[in-house]
């Protein structure tokens, strides 16, 4: 299962690469739901896409980013206010009595402070490291997929949910985010050769045992080139509901470099000159389940995570 990835967040780069245009639309709907839905968690790195807009569609992403952060800030900021009173009257209760409630909410208050003075910082930082471009299952990814025969990048969540499916499918199936080579013709096949996807990947990571404990491994190809992950996506309605796009990244046997480190799946990284054969769906199960069977040709690297 492939639970994280360093991806490329910048819509500007699929564009440059490969020609792709930007669905403006479903971006500023995507931040302006963030604003009402907590739950919603899109990464710093693709954010920062809008930081300096060139058009009033990104100049308007980027005043909901703004006050999306804003209300962020206040919130960090009131928590930050309510532990600390909290921890003046637990010093000033231990001045006159030491009992293990007031101990403890001096530890846990100061805990409290330094997670939330970290958060603002955060916050307000302007250089973008590596993590800001990671996403987890749940987060929001650039996917880039074909509509009327052009490349279109469109945020979507990574976690699928088949059209049709009852919103509980989110947790029913908690590992939708994958979709298994094996199961792309039964489990998935509303989706398999209608809505497929890609998705641009620098590294990737992956949880694997090991007699010492379970430990995060970063796989990175040899070659230094993205990988073209081949994903699946859906497009989610129900009454009373706003639409949601997911996807899912196709997993199958790992190569034996992946094998030996100790993992049973891999992403799969289609060759470049299939980019377009698989957008589009063309041809039958057959001739799509045989691209997924001729990946790129690449060795990964691995080590621990950081």
């Amino acid at each position: 299962m492939c639970y994280s990835a360093q991806i490329w967040a910048d819509y500007r780069r699929y564009k440059r690469a490969y020609g792709s245009e930007i669905d403006i639309a479903t971006f500023a709907e995507l931040f302006w739901s963030r604003l009402e839905n907590p739950r919603i968690v899109i990464p710093r790195g693709v954010e920062a896409a809008f930081e300096h807009p060139t058009s009033p569609e990104e100049q308007s992403i980027k005043v909901l980013i703004d006050q999306h952060r804003a209300l962020q800030t206040t919130t960090i900021e009131h928590d930050i206010f309510k532990q600390r009173k909290r921890l003046v009257d637990a010093e000033r209760s231990l001045l006159t009595k030491h009992t293990k409630r007031a101990t403890e909410d001096v530890r846990i208050a100061g805990d409290k402070i330094a997670r939330g003075l970290s958060r603002l910082d955060d916050l307000r930082r302007t250089v973008l490291t590596p993590q800001d471009s990671r996403i987890y299952p749940g987060n929001y990814a650039p996917v880039m997929v074909m509509e009327n025969g052009r490349r279109v990048i469109r945020p979507m969540r990574y976690q699928c949910r088949p059209a049709g499916k009852p919103a509980n499918y989110d947790t029913k199936y908690p590992g939708t985010y994958n979709a298994r080579r094996d199961n792309l013709t039964g489990f998935w096949r509303g989706q398999f050769g209608v809505t497929h996807g890609l998705m641009v990947v620098d590294v990737f990571y992956e949880n694997v045992r090991t007699p010492e404990g379970n430990v995060v491994l970063e796989f990175r190809p040899r070659s230094g080139d993205p990988m073209l992950i081949a994903c699946l996506w859906s497009r989610w309605s129900a009454p009373g509901e706003p639409d949601l796009l997911s996807f899912a990244a196709i997993t199958s046997d790992p190569p034996p470099e992946v094998a030996a480190a100790g993992h049973d799946r891999c992403i799969v990284y289609i060759r470049p000159e299939n980019v377009d054969r698989w957008l589009g769906a063309e041809g039958g199960d057959v001739e799509l389940l045989s691209i997924l069977d001729d990946p790129a040709p690449d060795f990964y690297e691995h080590r621990l995570a950081a």
